[in-house]
């Protein structure tokens, strides 16, 4: 604090500030990639498209930036994996955490339907720690995603993590807080049969079900998006996707309860070699996933989606649609960026 009693200004040279739109041009750039396989069945190829335009924008830049969220590792795609190194990493370059899905929707890619996007999140790691974000070891885990005044509530009662109490229990206290009638609370989940007892505890408290097929980053981040319609997600979903939305709703003001999930027991077993007995049941929150003040989050819409239009092609002209958000400065911005097809370059990994 200074002699005002506010707090200092942060300094204009921030380098996550500086860096911000090359991430979200990565994205950009996958979006551009992928969307020439929307519809054509082929969701490795799309993913494999994605990366190579994102690997091209990292080539050039002057970062050292460690991949500690990757893709390809569930279904072995194509992908960036956990442990890669994207960006320069000349001596004395910025180090970054970075989470990414270069196609969060690859199945809905392949079939040409909504909700597909290329996403991306970083964390700057402080000067001497090991890092800024969290590998949760699981596949899945069973999420729940809500908006800040349910965040803020939940802050004021000190009460039970919501992912701890009953589905019908917490849909009458985000109703409460949020000031609604139980019938007009949205909630999504993914349409999985492992969401069975979710889909009948949400129908029988009376509250509104959406279901998406995929894409459930855009679902988690939805209740802490004004506009978007939905008040509540939960289900069991990737890990990855997890850190990926925590990201986004530490910039938000949102937040999430996270705890590893086993589709089956020898995957428990794989687990449980790896860690101790209290990770295994521990519940994590935004805070808990991406450390420290800083986060960004990035994404750019393939096919329409709650979070962002999809790719439009206009002649020789392709619009795009991303979101851009920082927790430091809690800035979102959505940028609608034209593409000039005779004149834009898309660098790509191998291109020279």
């Amino acid at each position: 604090m200074n002699d005002s009693g506010l707090p200092p200004l942060r300094s204009p040279l921030d380098l996550e500030r500086l860096l911000e739109f090359e991430f979200v041009r990565a994205t950009e750039n996958a979006a551009l990639q992928a969307v020439h396989w929307l519809g054509r069945g082929e969701k490795e190829l799309a993913d494999a498209a994605a990366c190579q335009a994102i690997y091209g924008v990292f080539d050039i830049l002057d970062i050292c930036g460690k991949v500690v969220i990757g893709e390809g590792i569930k279904d072995n795609a194509p992908g960036i994996f956990v442990g890669e190194h994207l960006g320069t990493w000349k001596p004395g370059a910025p180090r970054f955490d970075i989470a990414l899905d270069p196609i969060d929707g690859t199945t809905n890619i392949a079939k040409g339907t909504p909700n597909s996007i290329s996403v991306m999140a970083a964390a700057q790691v402080p000067e001497g720690a090991p890092c800024a974000m969290k590998n949760i070891p699981s596949f899945y885990s069973h999420k729940m995603a809500y908006g800040p005044a349910v965040k803020k509530a939940l802050e004021s009662e000190g009460g039970d993590p919501l992912l701890d109490r009953p589905l019908g229990e917490v849909i009458q206290f985000v109703a409460k807080v949020l000031d609604k009638h139980v019938r007009d609370v949205v909630v999504v989940t993914m349409d999985r049969p492992r969401h069975a007892e979710i889909i009948r505890q949400v129908r029988q408290s009376g509250a509104a079900l959406r279901m998406i097929t995929d894409g459930d980053i855009t679902a988690a981040v939805a209740p802490s998006l004004p506009q978007s319609g939905v008040d509540l997600y939960v289900g069991m979903g990737g890990s990855p996707e997890a850190v990926l939305a925590a990201a986004a709703l530490k910039c938000l003001g949102g937040d999430m309860d996270v705890r590893m999930w086993f589709h089956d027991e020898a995957h428990r077993a794989e687990v449980a070699a790896q860690v101790g007995p209290e990770e295994m049941s521990a519940l994590w929150r935004s805070d808990d996933l991406v450390l420290g003040e800083s986060a960004l989050f990035c994404a750019t819409g393939i096919s329409d989606s709650p979070l962002l239009p999809g790719v439009r092609m206009i002649g020789r002209r392709v619009e795009t649609w991303s979101i851009l958000m920082r927790a430091r400065s809690g800035t979102v911005r959505r940028i609608h960026a034209s593409h000039d097809l005779d004149r834009k370059i898309v660098p790509l990994r191998g291109d020279g």
